[in-house]
């Protein structure tokens, strides 16, 4: 079997991937180790920079995107339970959109089936030959049969946990990494927001965020220790936390229910150096992770994706390999700004363990100077919405 693109992984930047690439008439075969239904019952962020958006329509896949995602023009920052709003359209004439990755995904798949693209699920032992060659090719079992693809690139969309990144020699490959000490439980409600934007919330009890999926579907997260597991956390007592650290009103008029979906997850900044080894390109959470106060991981994705998508179209049509040489600096160094904004927005509104009074007074007088000053609104807002690619 042979194509142009191997793409490892099946989640949004491999389906993305896959559709820019195939209408522009590049021939990609997509392989993912889980089953579809479980690729679309992942629960994951749902706020859309600009440039994703764009990207997605560029893909023809903005129809229903357009119709239901819900814009936002602003957010919300709230300290000891009272708020002020961070006007992105005041600001910089942008904006974001809140659409679920669910939804997004669904619609990938949907244009992805129509045009008959090949999708192979279920795929294991999936393994990476002769990258740093002109002829690699990927070797897997689907259906209890070895297989073979032999093609121009691979693309491994894989994630953090991916075959794609360990394929690379350790000797060629720096990593970057900072845990954070503590997770985000996040809880799933079929009640309507309590606030029209997203508020985020730093409290001395830790930090606290509400948004949402759609108007009958909210998503709400409390910043706990990372030894806390679900099952010490009932409906009730994460009702009655989160309307601790939220501001007042919010906590007033808020619509509590029972929950549909309930997780805990940690987080961590990380980033590999190079994102390409030869015909191998890392994209997406293969080559970095941002903690998910930035609304950065999806949106990463898909600037990886774009710079890639460039580079091979500018390979295939005009000869040029310019775009794949430069594909892995053009992303770093989109990477480490996003890194960057979402590393200062945790630190910023997260409480730390062993954090001294004066850290404390520290971060109250950055959100102070925060609310005060344009400039400072501003810079939040630009890299919010999403810096340009």
């Amino acid at each position: 079997m042979r194509t142009q693109v191997v793409i490892i992984g099946g989640g949004p930047a491999g389906l993305l991937l896959s559709q820019l690439l195939h209408r522009q008439g590049i021939e990609t075969l997509l392989l993912e180790r889980q089953s579809r239904d479980y690729v679309l019952a992942r629960i994951r962020a749902g706020v859309l920079e600009t440039g994703t958006i764009d990207l997605l329509r560029e893909a023809g896949v903005g129809e229903r995107m357009d119709r239901e995602g819900l814009v936002h023009e602003g957010i919300y920052l709230a300290t000891a339970n009272r708020g002020f709003r961070i006007d992105f359209e005041r600001l910089t004439a942008g904006s974001v959109m809140v659409y679920g990755q669910t939804e997004l995904t669904l619609d990938l798949y949907q244009a992805r089936d129509a045009m008959d693209a090949i999708l192979l699920h279920e795929v294991e032992q999936v393994q990476i030959h002769d990258a740093d060659t002109n002829a690699p090719y990927v070797s897997f079992i689907h259906g209890g049969r070895e297989q073979r693809i032999d093609c121009d690139f691979i693309a491994g969309c894989d994630g953090f946990h991916g075959v794609s990144r360990k394929t690379i020699p350790a000797s060629l490959l720096r990593e970057f990494e900072r845990v954070y000490p503590f997770g985000w439980l996040g809880v799933l409600s079929q009640t309507p927001p309590v606030s029209d934007e997203l508020i985020y919330a730093s409290h001395e009890r830790g930090f606290a965020l509400c948004s949402m999926r759609n108007p009958n579907l909210s998503r709400y997260y409390l910043q706990v220790p990372l030894q806390d597991s679900v099952e010490q956390w009932s409906d009730d007592a994460f009702w009655d936390e989160l309307k601790r650290r939220i501001p007042h009103d919010a906590a007033d008029s808020i619509v509590t229910g029972e929950s549909i979906e309930k997780s805990i997850a940690p987080l961590r900044s990380f980033v590999a150096e190079p994102m390409r080894w030869g015909r191998l390109f890392l994209c997406g959470d293969a080559a970095h992770i941002v903690p998910p106060t930035g609304a950065k991981g999806l949106n990463l994705a898909a600037s990886d994706v774009f710079y890639l998508w460039q580079a091979l179209r500018q390979y295939y049509q005009d000869n040029d390999e310019q775009g794949i040489d430069n594909y892995s600096a053009r992303a770093l160094s989109r990477v480490w700004k996003a890194e960057r904004f979402s590393w200062s927005m945790t630190r910023l509104l997260h409480h730390f363990p062993q954090q001294s009074s004066f850290d404390q007074r520290m971060q109250q007088a950055d959100i102070e100077y925060l609310e005060a000053s344009v400039a400072a609104q501003t810079s939040l807002a630009e890299n919010y919405i999403g810096l340009p690619y």
